[in-house]
């Protein structure tokens, strides 16, 4: 049953298992979509649909295979036009045909007149009635699987038309976060935590029982790694400059990092273009909030995940020359390449993050993008979108 479905929906990008779609299978068996295309929406996307981020997939491969399926207009016309002139020709028997049927005439006259009535005082009502909380099934406010709406605003809508409203576009993995998806983004990060980190310093109840009973009732302690994360991350974002664009997307990028609760230590630093012989501990990046980087790099060891977000654009010389930093108070003695190799080197584990789209890494459409480049050759580089956050980390937790 809607084969074509299960396969427009892996088409657009929704991972859907045949285990779940026999799940859906016996939810519909059991009448859980109450007969209506609505209920069908909303059952089956609780089925199949894993992620928030797959919700406007889901919407569009229903509007796919479902459009078009509402009541046509030309039937809507046809039974208006019924309801308007009396019941349709071909239901309308001739009086000949009536005489052979041994039928009252008068009686039916009669009938069709008390129908005549009770439709025109249905249609007035249709014409003037605000329907509340659906209890017509027509005009402004009541509710149809396949009605119409004549003015005013939706009430209730079919399953075609919310798909095709696509509330739920915001949650792609595969555009820039927003206000609302930053923390459930950074959620993420808990699948950094290794279980086979760590020392084994926490005892195993079950296993030591299970343990002792194998070894003839002589006690042989089980030890574990704890439970707890002990991931340690270092973020380092670029402030000021040509980041003031992505102030909001930084922002709430920051709120989301300080909020969140699954991490054994998280330290936050800041640098303007790139790092040189200092680093910052607030976002002005002023000499009173200035630490040498040799200190940043000595007090934290290479088991730190280093997530440095920016969006790489600078003069060339910002990277290449010695004394090339933008701003005077703070000249380099080195090249800003020696010091993100130096980065490199230290931390096992590094990503950089764009707020910049993939598409505006090309050189040949951005001309900042050649510094972008520069940088992609000493760390792995993600846009910062949902998908991107997720490859970052994959990255993070490679053992190499």
């Amino acid at each position: 049953m809607f084969i074509g479905f299960f396969y427009e929906l892996r088409k657009a990008g929704v991972p859907v298992s045949l285990t779940e779609w026999l799940t859906l299978m016996e939810a519909l068996g059991k009448g859980l979509a109450f007969s209506s295309l609505s209920g069908f929406y909303h059952v089956a996307r609780a089925i199949l649909v894993k992620s928030e981020t797959q919700f406007d997939h889901y919407d569009l491969a229903f509007q796919n295979y479902f459009n078009g399926i509402e009541t046509p207009v030309d039937l809507i016309n046809e039974a208006l036009e019924w309801l308007k002139n009396g019941l349709p020709p071909q239901m309308i028997a001739t009086e000949e045909e009536m005489l052979y049927q041994d039928v009252d005439l008068k009686k039916i006259q009669l009938e069709l007149e008390e129908k005549k009535e009770e439709q025109d005082l249905e249609r007035r009502e249709v014409a003037n009635a605000v329907a509340k909380d659906g209890g017509m099934h027509f005009g402004r406010g009541g509710f149809n699987p396949k009605g119409e709406r004549v003015g005013g605003m939706p009430g209730n809508f079919s399953a075609v038309q919310v798909a095709a409203r696509r509330h739920y576009r915001g949650y792609r993995s595969d555009i820039i976060l927003g206000v609302r998806k930053f923390e459930a983004a950074f959620r993420i990060l808990r699948q950094l935590s290794n279980r086979h980190e760590g020392v084994k310093d926490e005892l195993n109840i079950n296993g030591t029982i299970d343990a002792t009973c194998r070894n003839a009732g002589r006690l042989k302690l089980v030890w574990d790694r704890p439970r707890k994360n002990n991931l340690k991350v270092v973020l380092v974002m670029d402030s000021g400059g040509s980041m003031d664009m992505h102030i909001n997307l930084c922002s709430q990028l920051f709120s989301a990092v300080k909020r969140s609760g699954h991490l054994k230590e998280l330290k936050i630093y800041y640098f303007h273009n790139c790092i040189y012989d200092y680093i910052y501990v607030k976002p002005a990046c002023i000499v009173e909030n200035a630490i040498t980087t040799y200190d940043f790099l000595h007090s934290l060891d290479p088991t730190y995940r280093l997530i440095i977000v920016g969006d790489a654009s600078m003069a060339e010389s910002e990277l290449t020359v010695v004394n090339g930093a933008i701003d005077w108070d703070n000249m380099n003695k080195e090249p800003g390449l020696v010091w993100l190799e130096r980065l490199v080197r230290h931390f096992r584990h590094a990503v950089w993050l764009n707020p910049i789209p993939v598409k505006g890494w090309n050189e040949q459409l951005n001309y900042r993008a050649r510094t972008i480049n520069m940088v992609r050759k000493l760390f792995p580089m993600f846009e910062l979108t949902v998908s991107g956050l997720e490859q970052a980390v994959k990255r993070l937790k490679a053992t190499n």
